[in-house]
């Protein structure tokens, strides 16, 4: 039991994972895509609306769906504002020039919320300023990468439990950890790639403070896989042993057809594994 136990484990890192895109809700769609197009340089990859559910998505990102990181974005029929709690941190955007985004986003009315300058004890320009639904986007100064979208940061109770989890449900690889004991933070950075061309998660744990609260704005991370049934068994075994629980067990979503697998981590943050065939079905 323990070799098939193992065998088991060891599917995450035999598979071929990647990170799709991020969901969130806003209360304009129109005016969120404006905001992006504009101040950003994100492009509207397609829209599609769902009158029978009562809602639509906007696919935005910096290149295409089947190679690039792209944000989901879910408008629901007469809710024009959310609550996004206190344990989302934010979105990052890397690029050239982060005085000129800053500009635009004055410009066009948006929330400048720290000026463009160097990180505290380090060098990397940087500055954060909030979308018209009040969700935080970091700029960080770099050079050309091919995954401009790098991050999204989300607040943890426990770092090194939600590292295990990220390690073992989903085969991520913590690539650094940063302690500020000075600022009262860790962070540990997963992904599947290095940072400079990839999207990674940043778990922030702040010290002392176990619990935050979720909101209903931001909703969950998807992720491809070449088997959701398997990857299925991994989550469920990760779920035991560090927290958490599988919230729509693995099998093709009615109407759509593509098979998923969703859960919750041990913080209740939520993921989506997709069929990585399926999704590109979805595509076409």
């Amino acid at each position: 039991m323990a070799e098939a136990s193992s065998d088991v484990m060891d599917w995450p890192k035999k598979d071929n994972r990647r990170f799709l895109h991020v969901v969130y809700r806003v209360g304009d769609l129109d005016r969120t895509i404006q905001f992006y197009t504009d101040c950003f340089g994100m492009k509207l990859l397609r829209k599609r609306d769902i009158p029978d559910e009562k809602y639509s998505n906007a696919f935005m990102g910096f290149g295409p769906e089947t190679s690039n990181f792209v944000v989901e974005l879910t408008y629901n029929y007469g809710v024009s504002s959310y609550d996004i709690g206190t344990g989302f941190g934010h979105f990052a955007i890397s690029t050239q020039d982060v005085s000129k985004i800053v500009e635009s986003v004055r410009a066009k009315g948006g929330n400048v919320t720290r000026e463009p300058g160097p990180v505290k004890g380090g060098n990397s320009i940087i500055a954060f300023v909030k979308d018209p639904d009040g969700y935080t986007f970091e700029l960080i100064q770099r050079g050309p990468t091919p995954e401009p979208l790098c991050q999204v940061m989300l607040r943890v109770g426990d770092l090194d439990r939600a590292i295990k989890f990220y390690e073992k449900a989903l085969g991520m690889r913590l690539l650094r950890k940063i302690e500020r004991p000075e600022y009262k933070y860790t962070i540990g950075m997963m992904g599947y790639a290095e940072e400079y061309e990839s999207i990674v998660l940043e778990l922030t744990y702040n010290y002392d403070v176990t619990e935050y609260t979720k909101g209903n704005a931001y909703a969950q991370i998807a992720i491809g896989t070449d088997d959701v049934y398997k990857s299925g068994e991994v989550v469920k075994i990760a779920n035991q042993e560090l927290g958490g629980k599988i919230t729509r067990e693995p099998g093709p979503v009615p109407g759509i057809g593509t098979k998923i697998v969703s859960f919750l981590d041990p913080d209740g943050w939520k993921t989506v594994l997709v069929d990585n065939k399926d999704f590109l079905k979805e595509l076409e």
